[in-house]
């Protein structure tokens, strides 16, 4: 079979070509992973290159194998090697398994996710007692943004000055230090340990270099600068680097992603071939014209137009709501309707910020319709699944001393707090590792004879499990350690008989996903970095008929039809892109590729009258400057009562200046309730009365301070019941504006952020 006459004419000439570096930019919904799916297949059929010669890269674990998926159904199964087809961190792991040795670490190194890294974070800040108003998740986020940026330690503060760099700097250095003393890694060490095994030795630089002989990399746009120098070191023996990306959904540059790498493609690799796909499989004609015309307002591109064959389709409609309430009920309302039309379509939400979901899963909870929310807790981050991962960390790393704390007293078994401290306290003082210092103060003939005890039975039990390790499959280990440590018992003892349920059915789950890891020939460690490098779009429900996602998770997936929530100035575009032309053209290609995910129909929604936390009542918000640049001829406009004499004024007295960031005001349902009874409810038929309305509140308000809140502090670790979601634990709790942002995991639903205000949270 000619594997060529599956393609269309552009995707063939990028097939089709020879050696040498290669760019094909390719357009939303034109076939990115079926040109690099046939591109290896057509290497392998012609010879040109033997499968192990070939390494293809992309972002996620769903990506990665729906193209090796594609290449084995192009080639059918008769070959004795296989491409390496992963994402950037699996094969940073592969390479650093077998050579990070070269670096002074041990091969069976822990990985540290997002919520250890955030862990030690804490650990670290309350040693050093450093006061420092920012939170553990701006630290980690400042420290990753230095290491995608080449920064050390060292040169931190000097580099990114600001009042705070040197506490950034302090427990940055920390950081590393712990990270190195625990042979552990982070997510940006796996990029920057592979890329720094390459450059300290030419030998393996050439090994690596000559066996990959082919790269391909997915959504090159999205690659940050540790990332393209990994690719420059593998294609130091050869230039077969052939890219594919499109600089128009280049949206991650908070993550450390550099949009040069791909406007500057051609300068970095001379002779490069430069490929168009600009014909479009999954939209209507509407719907690209209405993302073109937004998008071409950006000047950091190398410019496509977008056609298809889908033909017009329907135009886009514009609700203008009332209030968020009204959006969210008038969305619930078309939801049920294209159900009914269609009861087998996909439907997403999408929006610029978490809060915004709040409001559609109460109103999609109220009208019955299921739903799922994209970015809740991913499966290997649940409580439950964390603690049994880490009991196996720790056998597997013994220096883990984040995995270490996490299990060393859950359940309880009698190793009080300062027990942990003074383990902690030696540990820092000697450079060792936490396990080591127990281990050695186990045979300290001073230490109180309980205490003595419960750390013996502790390192009995770490001993029995280790015995297993080379004899026992994974998931006998984890029922061992179920068993001996009567896991189980906690969690009937813990949580309700329905909460019980859902974390036993993880358990079981795990259970599961082991028995499958050990069946494909993984190691224990295998197994872990799997974890470790898992996300919650690898475990994306396909068979959700509608999901609640930010638009920047929203990225690589379609749906039949798609509610873009929020367009307002302020909010989408955000807020604090307002002052950069570089961050507004970002927040730009944000929403472009918000539309584009729009196979058959796109909702557009936004209201002037939305409450946005931590700011004060001020005056309304005007409409997303997205949606002045779409061609008004492809725009339904649907407009609530309340804001007929709103809309009606002229465009010029609406916008704002580009450099003044917007008010909002509190949202306004059918009536207002005002906090003082003094005040009757109103429905605002204008902006006039509602400028009435917000004065007289304030006036009312003035001089009567809100009283605190009455009972105990909520605080991290504090276990909490909400009505709708039922029981969790709060993680986080810190300021933002002027209220308390808590962070809470329900075991029902997952990671919720609360306004604890608004929460009406209770202590369990």
């Amino acid at each position: 079979m000619d594997i060529l006459s599956q393609i269309n004419p552009q995707q063939r000439r990028a097939v089709e070509h020879g050696p040498g570096p290669a760019l094909v930019l390719a357009g939303a919904g034109s076939g990115k992973t079926r040109v690099i799916a046939y591109r290896i297949a057509y290497l392998i059929r012609n010879a040109a290159a033997r499968p192990e010669n070939i390494l293809a890269v992309t972002f996620t674990n769903k990506a990665a194998a729906e193209m090796r998926e594609r290449v084995q159904k192009i080639l059918g199964p008769s070959r004795s090697a296989e491409p390496l087809i992963s994402t950037f961190h699996s094969f940073c792991v592969r390479l650093l398994r077998r050579e990070i040795h070269q670096l002074g670490y041990k091969r069976d190194f822990s990985i540290y996710d997002t919520d250890d890294q955030k862990r030690l974070i804490k650990n670290i800040l309350h040693e050093m007692d450093l006061g420092t108003e920012l939170t553990p998740r701006e630290i980690l986020s400042r420290i990753s943004y230095a290491k995608n940026h080449g920064t050390s330690p060292e040169q931190y503060a000097k580099r990114f000055p600001f009042d705070a760099s040197g506490d950034v700097q302090q427990v940055y250095i920390q950081y590393n230090r712990r990270l190195q003393n625990t042979n552990s890694l982070d997510f940006d060490d796996l990029l920057l340990k592979a890329a720094e095994v390459l450059k300290k030795s030419p030998e393996l630089k050439k090994y690596y270099s000559d066996r990959y002989r082919y790269i391909l990399v997915d959504e090159y746009q999205d690659t940050n600068r540790p990332q393209y120098e990994l690719l420059c070191l593998l294609t130091s023996e050869h230039k077969n680097l052939f890219v594919v990306g499109d600089e128009d959904q280049s949206i991650y540059k908070f993550r450390g992603a550099d949009i040069q790498n791909i406007l500057k493609f051609e300068t970095d690799f001379p002779g490069a071939k430069i490929i168009k796909l600009e014909q479009n499989y999954r939209s209507s004609q509407n719907i690209l014209n209405a993302a073109g015309a937004v998008v071409q307002n950006n000047t950091e591109r190398k410019g496509k137009t977008l056609w298809t064959d889908n033909g017009s389709g329907d135009v886009i409609t514009c609700y203008s709501a009332g209030s968020a309430r009204e959006e969210a009920g008038w969305i619930a309302e078309q939801i049920k309707n294209c159900l009914s039309d269609e009861p087998d379509s996909h439907i997403a939400i999408l929006y610029r910020t978490n809060f915004l979901s709040r409001n559609f899963e109460d109103v999609l909870t109220d009208t019955g319709i299921p739903y799922a929310v994209v970015g809740s807790v991913a499966f290997f981050q649940r409580m439950e699944i964390k603690d049994l991962l880490c009991y196996l960390r720790i056998l597997f790393n013994p220096e883990d001393d984040v995995a270490l704390l996490r299990i060393i007293n859950t359940p309880p078994r009698g190793i009080g707090s300062a027990t942990v401290r003074m383990l902690m306290e030696i540990a820092l003082e000697t450079s060792a590792p936490i396990l080591r210092v127990l281990r050695e103060k186990v045979q300290d003939t001073g230490l109180p004879a309980r205490t003595a005890r419960v750390l013996r039975r502790f390192q009995d039990l770490l001993d029995k499990w280790n015995s297993l390790k080379e004899t026992s499959s994974i998931a006998l280990i984890l029922d061992t350690i179920l068993e001996d440590v009567q896991y189980k018992q906690m969690i009937h003892r813990n949580e309700t008989a329905s909460e019980a349920e859902n974390r036993l059915a993880n358990i079981e789950e795990l259970t599961r996903a082991a028995t499958e890891s050990e069946q494909r020939g993984e190691t224990i460690s295998e197994f872990l970095d799997r974890a470790s490098l898992s996300s919650e779009l690898d475990h994306l429900d396909p068979n959700a008929r509608v999901s609640l996602m930010t638009l920047h998770s929203a990225k690589g997936l379609e749906f039949d039809s798609v509610f873009l929530a929020g367009l307002e100035d302020g909010l989408f575009p955000h807020s604090h892109s307002l002052n950069s032309p570089q961050d507004l053209e970002e927040e730009r290609r944000l929403c472009y590729v918000g539309i584009t995910r729009a196979r058959r129909k796109l909702f557009i929604t936004w209201t002037p009258f939305r409450k946005n936390y931590g700011m004060d009542a001020g005056i309304p918000a005007e409409r997303s400057r997205f949606l002045n640049e779409m061609p008004a001829e492809l725009i339904e406009k649907i407009e609530s009562d309340a804001l007929n004499e709103y809309d009606r004024r002229p465009r010029s007295t609406r916008r704002f200046s580009e450099d003044t960031e917007p008010y909002r005001a509190p949202e306004v349902h059918a009536t207002i309730k005002s906090p003082s009874s003094r005040i009757p409810k109103v429905q605002p038929k204008s902006i006039a009365e509602l400028r009435a309305y917000l004065k007289e509140q304030n006036k009312s308000s003035s001089g009567s301070p809100e009283a605190p809140p009455k009972g105990p502090v909520i605080k991290a670790g504090t276990r909490v019941h909400h009505d709708k979601f039922g029981d969790g634990i709060v993680l986080s709790r810190e300021r933002s504006g002027n209220n308390i942002k808590l962070v809470v995991t329900f075991s029902r639903v997952g990671r919720k952020s609360l306004i604890e205000q608004y929460a009406k949270l209770k202590v369990l």
